[in-house]
């Protein structure tokens, strides 16, 4: 009897091991060629691509974790340092264009360089 019932758990053993890793996905469903794609881990607040960054951009920028993510407290702490520099330098280049009396206008847009004059 002890044998009888050793080889039926081998073999439910067996059954169930072939279902599940015959289906390709692990699933134990039909195969649908493999696992799904996981869709990419992103920031949720990306960096303004229109405007220079400010320090309150850097303060709200929360990156996203992974199985071997990064070091959050050092990480947070360049972030941290770097928003600190970005409105120090702000609050410099503010405190210089005031001395110089210029309103600060909008930044340049990027573009051709103008067209050099006729050769002499």
């Amino acid at each position: 009897m002890f044998w009888f019932l050793m080889a039926a758990m081998v073999a439910v053993v067996a059954a169930v091991a072939l279902a599940v890793l015959g289906s390709g996905d692990g699933s134990g469903g039909p195969v649908t060629g493999g696992l799904p794609e996981a869709e990419p881990d992103r920031a949720h607040d990306p960096l303004p691509v229109d405007r220079p960054l400010t320090a309150a951009d850097v303060v709200a920028v929360r990156l996203p974790l992974a199985a071997r993510g990064y070091r959050m407290a050092e990480t947070d702490d360049v972030l941290d340092r770097l928003a600190a520099e970005l409105a120090e330098r702000d609050a410099r280049i503010a405190a210089l264009e005031a001395e110089l009396g210029r309103v600060p206008g909008p930044p340049p847009l990027p573009g051709p360089p103008p067209p050099a004059g006729p050769a002499v």
